[in-house]
């Protein structure tokens, strides 16, 4: 499963289902957890159970609640029947976590996305997704409720960057993500209408090896699926960088373009040829 985009709809507002399922992106997150109040969770769940049943095009996720809110039994009891294609885990403290999950979800084959970095605990075992890769299908973090858990006034800048502590942890997801081999995902960029800096973000998120993001609102799914789609120029170049080294494997470097080539450069031009056949 290769995503690009990944959007967050609240579960208690059905409405909205469709919408976000014909908004383009690659999955839609029904969200059981932050945005749906405690009094309206039992209605979400009845939503989410009557939406999985009818036939769909777009990848369906439920963002579950906690393993320790008293609450994933409900939830995991309205969405498994309904076999969607992966449950979002918050609140993720590392694999022991996946384990956990995987236990109440029992015989379902159904992929799992931890959000791993949302308690002062969670960081620590950020390397430890390696040992329960088949059960993933990426890793993602989170930059709200980290500095709320440890009474940080913000987790930004005054300019939007992350401060050094929300860096440092964005940079261990990253890595994290690339150890166990699944996917990189960004955390969403809040500020809907600042096209110019998501467009910012989103640049900085490729560039650094993440290979999807979460969105919080439709008119950012355009954007997110144009930012980690590989481009036809890039397509191109990574296809005479493969064709360079197949022509010549004893090589361990060429020239192309007045630049020298070498096998970094060859794997990354494999990755984006495989993205690239993708989507």
């Amino acid at each position: 499963m290769m995503l690009r985009s990944l959007l967050f709809v609240p579960a208690d507002r059905p409405d909205r289902f469709a919408k976000g399922a014909g908004s383009g992106a690659d999955a839609i997150i029904l969200d059981l957890e932050d945005s749906v109040a405690l009094a309206s969770k039992q209605m979400a769940r009845d939503a989410i159970a009557e939406f999985l049943l009818e036939s769909r095009t777009t990848k369906v996720f439920v963002r579950v609640n906690p393993l320790d809110s008293g609450m994933i039994d409900a939830d995991l009891a309205a969405a498994l029947p309904g076999k969607p294609d992966g449950i979002v885990l918050p609140k993720a403290e590392g694999a022991n976590s996946v384990q956990a999950l995987l236990a109440l979800i029992g015989d379902a084959s159904i992929p799992v996305l931890p959000i791993a970095t949302e308690t002062p605990a969670s960081v620590f075992e950020l390397g430890t997704y390696y040992q329960c890769r088949d059960a993933i299908m990426g890793v993602t973090w989170g930059a709200e409720d980290l500095p709320a858990s440890i009474g940080a006034s913000t987790s930004r800048e005054e300019d939007g960057r992350y401060t050094p502590p929300y860096e440092m942890v964005r940079s261990l997801t990253l890595f994290s993500a690339h150890r166990a081999g699944v996917q990189a995902i960004e955390t969403v960029f809040p500020d809907i209408w600042n096209t110019e800096g998501l467009g910012v973000y989103l640049n900085c998120a490729r560039r650094d090896g993440f290979t999807a993001m979460m969105a919080i609102h439709p008119t950012q799914v355009t954007a997110i699926n144009g930012a980690f789609t590989p481009t036809e120029a890039e397509v191109a170049h990574a296809q005479e960088v493969v064709a360079r080294f197949d022509a010549d494997p004893s090589l361990g470097v060429v020239q192309l373009g007045g630049k020298m080539i070498d096998r970094p450069h060859l794997k990354i031009a494999r990755t984006i040829l495989s993205r690239a056949g993708n989507f």
